[in-house]
């Protein structure tokens, strides 16, 4: 079964928006955790719009699950990273002002920077997977950063689906069998939801693990945030 981590930024962004404490970040994950998620996923960013880094140091005391830390690898958030020691820490190539992320690493042309810095989590045990296209050439440049996962970019795949045009998961499956070839384990995030999560798991093979956060949040407006997490568990069987 691939495991479901919840982002949860969305969750943080709410409370921002009225000061205070509610909705309570980490009420809200233990509650994901208890609904059966098997991991909370936070994304900070430098000016700390939706998840603090407080909030990083608060959940590591809480999270029971898998503790997944995303974000461009600044020094700011390595520092964040080796204080809170999550499970992984995901590293994505996001710029300061990006609304979310829209692209993976050129693993080709970041190969050293990437390689110093995935050497730094792992000497501290910490577990690394990279944002990628899913392109093959990226998938082997990721192969030789010495990271352990690579999480793949889905928006292209979400937008193809909603399209009508299922044959838009290909390089996904593609990436997949190469990544597990060259023995990286494989995540994948961005833009998946209850319409298109199954189709995707049914096509990628070696999937270990899914983000998501935007469209499980908003389907839990509809839907209830204890229903919709089993849904989504139920299609990742």
């Amino acid at each position: 079964m691939t495991k479901l981590s919840v982002n949860v930024n969305k969750i943080a962004t709410l409370r921002n928006s009225r000061g205070g404490n509610v909705p309570n970040l980490c009420k809200v994950a233990t509650d994901i955790e208890s609904f059966g998620a098997e991991g909370i996923t936070i994304h900070p960013r430098p000016d700390e719009r939706h998840i603090r880094y407080q909030d990083a140091r608060d959940l590591k005391k809480i999270v029971t699950t898998e503790f997944n830390i995303e974000g461009n690898p600044i020094k700011k958030f390595v520092d964040l990273v080796l204080e809170t020691q999550p499970t992984q820490v995901t590293l994505v190539p996001d710029a300061v002002d990006a609304i979310t992320s829209n692209a993976g690493w050129d693993t080709i042309k970041h190969k050293d920077f990437l390689k110093d810095v995935i050497a730094t989590f792992k000497a501290h045990n910490i577990r690394t997977s990279i944002f990628v296209n899913a392109d093959l050439k990226m998938v082997e440049g990721a192969a030789e950063t010495g990271t352990d996962r690579i999480e793949l970019y889905t928006e292209s795949y979400a937008d193809a689906y909603a399209e009508g045009n299922k044959n838009g998961v290909q390089p996904f499956t593609d990436a997949a069998i190469l990544a597990h070839k060259l023995n990286l384990g494989i995540n994948a995030g961005h833009d998946l939801s209850l319409d298109n999560i199954a189709f995707f798991k049914e096509k990628v093979p070696h999937l270990l693990e899914v983000s998501i956060g935007h469209a499980l949040i908003s389907e839990s407006l509809y839907l209830g945030l204890e229903n919709v997490v089993n849904m989504y568990l139920n299609k990742l069987k």
